[in-house]
């Protein structure tokens, strides 16, 4: 007969240093093992709580909540010791928030969150602990011999949880347990505790502790066969059943019907699917509801005035009461207030917000209300959409606000409501299919280039895994089948996969509890922290029934407040008006202009390769253009032919029908195709007799693609339809063709709102140039890559970038009317804006800097350094005192010096009485130094300022280039199957070993467009690792693709060469242009001597192109003239016949 035993201790995946056992694979276990019930106690966290109640209730199992935590080592320099504790009800789940939340933010020593003893006094009465066995302080004192400790110890423990203390046992091959055990129970039996066995399940079985150990080392940062690392775990930490565990603790019976005992007492349930919305304060004598009717009807006769809806105004009065009904009988009027409360703080604060996201748009209310910024009837956008009264859900506002101030509004928040009820949301990092491999290589200690090659035949698509992979791509099967180091990555990765790899916090999500969050959720924050998260994720919360606000960070947001700030006070000093961006016409041409020449470069939604293709097939004209083209933009509709459908339609090269007269008015505006969601559902309502509410939830079915639902639905709508008078045949083939599309649409509520705000940005770009670049520029300024990109487009735009200036700039990017802009002292590396700051604080508060010294002698020396001023001169940002920068840099130590005797003679008090100092000449005179050259300037601007500025080394090439590559780096669009051509200037290059030995590189190519990381493995890397170095001028041959990690390009080199290689190999001739001026006085004889050494039959034929007024020649010299069209020959013939006369053409 089997001995009954319950498992008290398992880490589960969400014990991320350690733990490896998937919550619904532990429950199948259990039950396999005829378990009545299974505990989940992670290492300092409930991460996993919900999720074992939804899996364990579903299965029958009792779930059983607990922690494995650390108490704190008053002895310095020590281990903490470990506990365990059980939730016994209610009360105790309450109370392990609180312990955990205290130790998260008082309890951390060396990133463990460690509780106090003291902390249980009065916060346990429903926990049950267990006391550690082997790693607890009761355990540690009795392998120290200190029995005495211990038992003082164990007896105040038993004081303080009454009875529910246990002595833990284990059996697990760690050292010293026997020894414990022996020593344990005699405690136990002199102070009639209980003793409970438990096993500490790390990995669910035998197999997986391979894998276990290389989830460790993952989260170590150690390599598995790395011979110091600590090995914490043994073999036998798998899920045993209870007949295993009855052999083991044999000779102690009590202490495994107590493991069932426990089971018993704890009886903590959840109660799923309830909502608890947080209190909104309403006057009093008021309801909510009916404060959010006053305010949206207030709202509603602001927009009157506003936009003159008097034609349309019963329209508009009855949808708004439509939607306050439903808000209201949803019991939803206190979110709206809530959202409508901080929104209208963050504007009042000067803290921009986006006009709407997602499919909140479609609501009037949130319209009156000041919510969102989009008139929803205008745009035919549907309330339904986002609160179905059919489907009872929570509503889900996003909100975008300014990335800069967006901290600041959840502060207004956390104040408002109370800081003990506000919280952002946690989220898991998962070890996603590539992810996984590439953890597991490094793991495994294969070499880089091993490991990439196997992580990239892995596709990249939403969904992707290890095991759809091995069906999908053949030469991962080949070598998974063939290769036993292959075969063995993949096993442990597949063994890993998806499992939560960290914590982190979610994009936007905070929650607001109607009480202490402590009721709901432990929080969770790392070592130093400022903000805690809650410790269940955004799903959990939602069935503990607390309510998500979305607060979200938009970069752009940003950009466009400081374009129109620095407009306004433009307009401001020159006594015009200023602009509110909110109230720009959307129908202005020369917006639209600027869009189909696909100048989109920081245009939001817009800038790719991919969206700029689009557009300049689309034409846009209208801001519907602009909608569709973020709906279109999309895998679905691109892979499915629909934007070729939607772009020939609009320009009349297909035919625009409607699959019924009756849906002329929905799809009109989409020449016919079903692009938005909302039109599917207006499509039901109008042709099958749909309520909105119902065609939302067909909406929802068709999205699923469930055969039942869809069969019913089907059903349903054919019916509908054929009591309007359609045919049946009819009917069913327009469901087919919504079925259809419903893949692919789009929410159009979310597409306007993000069309709007790519509008505005055009329209900023296209009317102030200068204005909106310097803005992109300022907010980009940590992020050399997009400097580059950004500082291409401003020369594509005739838009100068000028250097930094101690005298005239500000930390930010700044224009100069509409053609200059400013270099932001913000934007030099190496300087703090604590210096900053002092530079601009003496400039402002004194003037100008006359020159190097009186800088020195203004600004606090703390504040400003010798390598600030290092980092200003060979930026550029000191050329306007007086000297060139090598002068600057040899007077430096001198202009330091002196402002330093001036600096401790006015502390001393012995200061320049008779203002002689100005007078001494000499101590402020510049060393006179040799000028920098170019090549030295350039390499100072890139070393302080990320790029090249006044100039690069790859200008003077730029013409004969652009016969040689195929693309630009900012204008790469990869091409399946099809190597491309770039070139430019090495700024970056690291080398390392292969699996073999071999050696590769990566290296980023900078060609003033942009810039492009290459990965050159072993084969190429043999051809031409002599030209591998930083700072040659390189082309590249290869194949370019996506990198999803940086949402940009790179590229895997199949051939490079020098400039002059590739003229040898591709060059098809050699022109020299020559005038009548050059033609004589022993031309032909000079041109004789620079060919002759360099003539080489069979490569590059040459051309003299002859003018003069009356006459052109070309004249081909024969091919005994062919010569290797080197550097050396070019600066001859450039010498000979002018500047610019020579040319080299590879077609």
């Amino acid at each position: 007969m089997t001995v009954p035993f319950v498992h008290l201790r398992v880490h589960s995946e969400y014990s991320l240093a350690d733990g490896t056992v998937r919550v619904g694979d532990l429950v199948n276990a259990a039950r396999r093992f005829n378990m009545p019930a299974v505990a989940v106690t992670d290492l300092a966290n409930l991460f996993a709580a919900v999720k074992l109640y939804r899996v364990a209730v579903r299965a029958g199992i009792k779930p059983l909540f607990g922690c494995d935590v650390w108490i704190h080592n008053p002895e310095p320099g020590k281990q903490p010791f470990r506990m365990l504790l059980l939730c016994q009800n209610q009360a105790g789940f309450h109370e392990l928030n609180r312990l955990l939340t205290r130790a998260y933010t008082e309890g951390q020593v060396s990133t463990r969150p460690c509780m106090h003893m003291q902390w249980f006094e009065g916060q346990c009465s429903g926990l049950i602990a267990l006391s550690g066995a082997t790693e607890g302080e009761i355990g540690q004192w009795l392998l120290a011999g200190n029995a005495d400790r211990a038992r003082q110890l164990a007896g105040h423990c038993g004081k303080l949880f009454k009875d529910r203390f246990y002595i833990e046992l284990q059996r697990s091959s760690h050292p010293n347990q026997e020894a414990y055990i022996h020593e344990a129970v005699d405690l136990a039996q002199t102070l009639d505790l209980p003793v409970v066995a438990t096993h500490p399940v790390q990995f669910l079985t035998a197999e997986d502790f391979e894998a276990h150990e290389v989830r460790v080392c993952i989260q170590e940062g150690r390599t598995l066969n790395d011979s110091r690392r600590p090995r914490l775990f043994t073999e036998q930490q798998f899920f045993r059943s209870a007949d295993e565990m009855a052999k083991l603790f044999a000779d102690i019976p009590a202490a495994l019907a107590n493991s069932v005992a426990i089971a018993q007492r704890c009886n903590l349930s959840f109660d799923l699917g309830k909502h608890y919305l947080p209190d909104f304060p309403v006057p009093a004598g008021q309801t909510v509801d009916e404060l959010l009717r006053e305010k949206a009807h207030v709202g509603l006769k602001a927009l009157e005035l506003k936009l003159d809806l008097e034609s349309l105004l019963d329209t508009y009065r009855q949808r708004l009461e439509m939607e306050i009904e439903t808000i209201n009988a949803m019991g939803f009027a206190g979110y709206f207030l809530i959202v409508a409360d901080f929104i209208r703080w963050a504007k009042e604060n000067d803290i921009p917000v986006g006009p709407g996201r997602g499919s909140g748009a479609g609501s009037l209310v949130a319209y009156a209300l000041s919510i969102t910024e989009i008139d929803p009837i205008e745009h035919g956008l549907l309330f339904e959409r986002f609160l179905n009264p059919e489907r009872v859900s929570l509503p889900d506002f996003d909100i975008d606000f300014c990335i800069e101030g967006r901290d600041r509004v959840i502060e207004y928040v956390s104040k408002r409501f109370g800081q003990d009820q506000v919280a952002q949301i946690i989220t898991h990092g998962s070890m996603a299919a590539r992810a996984v491999v590439r953890d597991v290589g490094r793991v495994l200690d294969h070499p880089y280039g091993f490991v990439d090659k196997l992580a990239k035949t892995i596709p990249f698509e939403i969904g992707m895994t290890l095991e759809k992979a091995l069906e999908q791509e053949e030469l991962l099967k080949q070598r998974y089948d063939q290769e036993t180091e292959v075969k063995e990555l993949l096993d442990v990765a597949m063994s890993l996969e998806g499992t939560p790899r960290n914590a982190g916090k979610h994009a936007g999500g905070v929650v607001i509890a109607p009480t202490a969050l402590t009721d709901y959720t432990p929080l969770y924050g790392e070592q130093g922290a400022t903000q805690l998260v809650t410790q269940l994720d955004m799903k959990d919360l939602e069935d503990v029934g607390l309510v998500k606000f979305d607060f979200l960070g938009l970069r752009t947001l940003t950009i466009i407040d400081k374009a129109v700030k620095i407009i306004n006070t433009k307009c401001a000093q020159e006594g015009k008006a200023t602009i509110r961006i909110d109230q720009i016409p959307t129908d202005d041409e020369a917006t639209y202009a600027l869009l189909r020449s696909c100048r989109t470069v920081a245009l939001f939604q817009l800038e790719s390769q991919g969206m700029r293709d689009v557009l300049r097939r689309l034409a846009p004209d209208s801001f519907d253009d602009i909608v569709a083209s973020v709906a279109l933009f999309r895998p679905g509709p691109l892979q499915s032919g629909m934007v070729d459908d939607f772009i020939n339609r609009k320009h009349g090269r297909a035919k625009v029908a409607y699959p019924h007269p009756d849906l002329e008015p929905i799809l009109k505006p989409t020449y016919g195709v079903i692009l938005y969601q909302e039109q599917v559902m207006q499509i039901a309502q109008v042709l099958a007799n749909y309520s909105l509410g119902a065609a939302d939830l067909l909406r929802r079915a068709m999205g699923k693609k469930k055969p039942e639902e869809m069969a019913k639905q089907r059903s349903v709508f054919v019916e509908g339809a054929t009591a309007r008078g359609v045919n049946e045949r009819q009917a069913t083939h327009i469901f087919d063709l919504m079925e259809k599309f419903a893949g692919y649409g789009f929410n159009k509520s979310h597409s306007v709102a993000y069309a709007l705000i790519a509008y505005q940005t055009a329209w900023l770009k296209t009317h102030y140039p200068a204005s909106f670049m310097a803005a992109a520029l300022s907010a980009d300024m940590d992020h050399t890559d997009k400097v580059v990109r950004l500082t291409a487009e401003c020369r594509d735009l005739h838009i100068e970038i000028l250097p930094p200036d101690i005298n005239r700039c500000e930390y930010a990017f700044m224009p100069l009317g509409e053609d200059r802009i400013l270099y932001g002292l913000g934007a030099i590396k190496g300087i703090g804006l604590s210096a900053i700051e002092a530079c601009l604080e003496a400039r402002n508060r004194d003037g100008s800097f006359k020159d190097m010294f009186d800088l020195a002698q203004r600004v606090e020396p703390g504040r400003v350094n010798r390598r600030v001023f290092e980092a200003m001169i060979q930026a550029g940002a000191l050329d306007s005192l007086g000297a060139h920068r090598a002068s600057l840099s040899a007077t430096l130590s001198n202009a330091l010096s002196l402002a330093g005797q001036t600096s401790r003679d006015r502390d001393s008090g012995q200061g320049d009485i008779f203002g002689l100092q100005d007078t001494d000449i000499a101590d402020r005179s510049y060393i006179d130094a040799p000028e920098w050259s170019e090549q030295r300037r350039l390499e100072g601007e890139r070393a302080t300022l990320g790029l090249f500025l006044t100039g690069h080394p790859i200008a003077q090439h730029e013409a004969e280039l652009g016969r040689i590559v195929d693309s630009k780096i900012s204008e790469l669009n990869p091409t399946e199957n099809r190597n491309l051509t770039i070139a430019g200037l090495v700024v970056a290059l690291r080398t390392m070993n292969t699996r073999r030995g071999d050696k590769m590189a990566f290296m980023t190519l900078d060609d003033r467009s942009g810039r492009l990381e290459i990965a050159v493995f072993a084969d190429a890397y043999k051809s031409c690792r002599e030209l591998l170095r930083k700072d040659v001028l390189l082309i590249v041959e290869g194949q370019v693709t996506v990198d999803e990690y940086t949402d940009g390009f790179k590229m895997s080199a199949s051939r490079i060469y020098d400039l002059d290689q590739a003229r040898g190999s591709l060059a098809k001739r050699l022109v020299i242009k020559v005038d009548r001026s050059h033609a004589s006085n022993g031309f032909l004889s000079s041109l004789e001597a620079i060919l002759k050494p360099h003539i080489n039959p069979g490569s590059c034929p040459v051309y003299l192109h002859y003018e003069n007024v009356e006459a052109t020649a070309v004249v081909a010299l024969g091919p005994e003239w062919q010569v290797l069209p080197c550097t050396d020959i070019l600066e001859g013939l450039s010498h000979l016949a002018g500047q610019d006369q020579v040319e080299v053409f590879y077609q």
